[in-house]
Order: structure tokens, then C-alpha cells, then sequence
């Protein structure tokens, strides 16, 4: 098990950026990796970006390349993503998640983009246009 609290979403203009942070306590289990997802009204939860704790594997979703930049706590705290350059389509609940499994190479983006399998409760950001 493991507490993730995310904080910094918002409302925030199309154009504008936000930083959203995951802090991450009482682990119980050895993390390999932790990430972001975020679920549109009326839509699935996807995928954001993922990364892992060692080998400097990031993913991200193809719609937030070049815009979205995931980035971690070395002392596996918790994780950050700086959000720029922001759409109304951005609108979301971000959710922080936390994993154990192993993987390597683009192994991690296709076990990430499945889901990871501890979860924050989730924080909102709105995008005005």
C-alpha cells in the first residue's frame, strides 16, 4: 500500500501552465515506477506520462509531448508535472499512480499505458478557453 496525495491543480486560461506534485508515503512495497493519468468528463482514464525510478525511462501520451514534462523526487517522494502551454482539452482530474512491477525499454510505456496499480484520490484542472 502507499498514500498519494496530489495538490496544484486549478483553473487556469488555455496558454497558461500549472505544476502538479505527488507526494508519496507509507510504501509498503518496492516502487519501480510512478506516473500520471488524468479522465475527462465523460471519458476513460488515460494515460499522461510515466517514469521510472532507475534506467531514465519516461513516456509520455502523444497529445501532451513537448508540453507536459513529468519529473521526480530522487528520494522516490513523489513525482511532479509541469504542465505548459495548456488546452481546454487538458481538462481533467489528474490522478498520481504508484508501481512495483519491473520493466524496461518501451516494455514501460505498453505496462503503464494499462494502468499502474496504486492510485491518488486525484486533483482537478480546468483549462478555460
Amino acid at each position: 500500500q502507499v498514500q498519494l496525495v496530489e495538490s496544484g491543480g486549478g483553473l487556469v486560461q488555455a496558454g497558461g501552465s500549472l505544476r502538479l506534485s505527488c507526494a508519496a508515503s507509507g510504501r509498503t512495497f518496492s516502487s519501480t515506477a510512478m506516473g500520471w493519468f488524468r479522465q475527462a468528463p465523460g471519458k476513460e482514464r488515460e494515460f499522461v506520462a510515466g517514469i521510472r525510478w532507475s534506467g531514465n525511462y519516461i513516456y509520455y501520451e502523444e497529445s501532451v509531448k513537448g508540453r507536459f514534462t513529468i519529473s521526480r523526487d530522487n528520494a522516490k517522494n513523489g513525482v511532479f508535472l509541469q504542465m505548459n502551454s495548456l488546452k481546454p482539452e487538458d481538462t481533467a482530474v489528474y490522478y498520481c499512480a504508484d508501481d512495483p512491477r519491473d520493466c524496461t525499454g518501451y516494455g514501460c510505456y505498453r505496462l503503464w499505458r494499462a494502468g499502474m496499480n496504486y492510485w491518488g484520490k486525484g486533483t482537478l484542472v480546468t483549462v478555460s478557453s
